[in-house]
């Protein structure tokens, strides 16, 4: 039986209280995994009898959509559950909810909002959701610096710690909320009851300002392995926290736009399912009309050296090897500069270095990719002569060199000027190797065969 059978067979045969005992075995996962195939009434009914916990898991991973549809149900007739669950819910999770809905719906979540956790969404909905500032919570254990570890300790047990992002990580602020070190639950627990906060915390921090874009924000959480991350303005006031589990959610987000864009496409990432056919449409046509025009410059290329074309009819019947070996080539350079910036293992300073690096790779490969179309051609059909196979060879190499050296260097000097580095590579990429590629072929086989 599948979990999605089951669930069904819950809601049939089960009272109230066996249906709550039973949905508390599942995992969210499976929650998440089936939600798209239950009707909306069975969806009300499941999620209202959700433990506390698992709502609150469960509404932070849905869609927009999904998350909508419950808070329109809920706030129209069920009152006591909405306000218990936007009351445990994050404050960074909770902001993310009320920027995707519709204004009604908003404004029915605002008004079941405690005082407290209005002022929470104030001071969170002033920033950027694009920045670090956007990604951050700030409920977080602060200490100063001039107490003790006995003091600390029974500061901590003072807090409600199930509201507090993280305890793992503790931070040292001065009087004016300055960030001024940071510690380990562990170093605290370590220390002697009478060792001072000051002397034990890390004052070599590292943090992020309130205008970091989120994705800088992700890669410094991946080079450091980070649980969180501090926020500071430009006077190192400590805004809030950034932790693991958000930044999750962001490396997911730009890795599809990434891919959106090798695949040159435009738009917010959203749910294939949930985007309107109009909605595709316009996400894709726009580049797909551009690379058309782009495209036709092949034509006229091809008019160029037509009366070459004419002579050497050959040189037609090899033309997709050229382009399309010339792509490849160009895709896996772009590939692994791409992934090399995303990561901090290349710096845009490194132009230098990998146009030397390319060069000789790109030499190496061209010369394994020239003796093999050589092979090729005077070996299988349709076979040619010598001097026709040379050409094609010797142009074939030269194409792969200069694919290779493109393929890397655009995402550099792009992401040099301060743009994405990923609209350098898919389609248009292809697209302008395509076109440099057939010129090199045609020009060396000129030369070669003349």
């Amino acid at each position: 039986m599948t979990t999605l059978e089951a669930i069904r067979e819950y809601l049939e045969l089960l009272n109230s209280s066996e249906l709550k005992s039973n949905l508390e075995e599942l995992s969210t996962q499976d929650l998440i995994e089936n939600w798209d195939d239950l009707t909306e009434e069975e969806e009300t009914v499941i999620f209202k009898h959700l433990p506390l916990e698992m709502k609150i898991d469960l509404m932070k991973s849905l869609s927009p959509k999904d998350q909508e549809s419950i808070l329109r149900t809920f706030t129209d007739g069920g009152l006591t559950t909405i306000k218990q669950l936007l009351k445990e819910m994050d404050p960074d999770d909770l902001v993310d909810i009320i920027q995707s809905a519709s204004p009604d719906v908003r404004k029915s979540v605002w008004e079941n909002l405690s005082d407290d956790t209005k002022k929470e969404m104030i001071f969170l909905l002033k920033f950027d959701e694009d920045d670090a500032s956007g990604l951050m919570t700030p409920r977080y254990i602060a200490l100063q610096a001039n107490i003790s570890v006995a003091q600390a300790l029974k500061f901590i047990r003072g807090q409600q710690v199930k509201d507090v992002e993280t305890i793992y990580v503790l931070y040292v602020i001065d009087q004016f909320k300055r960030l001024i070190g940071v510690l380990s639950l562990r170093d605290i627990l370590k220390a002697q009851d009478t060792d001072m906060i000051r002397d034990i915390m890390e004052t070599d921090i590292i943090s992020v300002e309130e205008k970091t874009d989120q994705e800088e924000t992700a890669k410094i959480f991946i080079t450091y392995g980070f649980l969180a991350i501090p926020v500071v303005d430009d006077d190192n006031v400590l805004l809030g926290i950034v932790t693991y589990d958000d930044i999750i959610d962001v490396i997911r987000e730009e890795q599809t736009e990434d891919v959106y864009k090798m695949g040159a496409m435009n738009g917010k990432v959203e749910p294939y399912f949930e985007t309107s056919i109009w909605g595709l449409v316009r996400k894709r046509v726009p580049w797909l009309v551009m690379l058309l025009f782009l495209g036709t410059v092949t034509t006229n290329l091809l008019h160029h050296y037509e009366s070459i074309v004419m002579g050497a009819a050959f040189l037609f019947i090899f033309m997709p090897v050229i382009t399309q070996t010339g792509g490849n080539a160009s895709n896996q350079s772009s590939a692994l500069m791409i992934r090399g910036l995303a990561t901090g293992e290349v710096e845009t300073d490194d132009i230098l270095r990998v146009l030397f690096r390319e060069m000789i790779i790109g030499l190496i490969m061209g010369a394994i990719t020239g003796l093999a179309i050589f092979c090729r051609g005077m070996l299988l059909p349709p076979s040619i002569s010598f001097y026709q196979a040379f050409a094609v060879s010797v142009s074939l190499c030269f194409v792969v060199v200069f694919s290779s050296v493109i393929g890397a260097l655009a995402p550099l000097i792009i992401s040099k000027l301060g743009f994405d580095p990923t609209v350098m590579s898919g389609p248009l990429l292809a697209t302008f190797i395509d076109v440099c590629g057939l010129s090199i072929y045609f020009e060396l086989a000129k030369m070669i065969l003349s």
